[in-house]
């Protein structure tokens, strides 16, 4: 399950993205954010890794 809320960085040299993805623990069951930067290119397939 994936939090689709992608915030654009404007950077000096680079176009960055900042990506939220909500995953559930295991364990617990209890929800837990996950946040990367990267390339806007780059989005799609991090969100949809598990």
């Amino acid at each position: 399950m994936a939090k689709k809320t992608v915030a654009t960085l404007q950077g000096s040299s680079k176009r960055l993205t900042k990506a939220i993805k909500m995953v559930k623990s295991p364990k617990t069951g209890a929800y837990t954010f996950v946040e990367s930067v990267m390339s806007p290119e780059l989005v799609n397939d991090w969100l949809s890794k598990q």
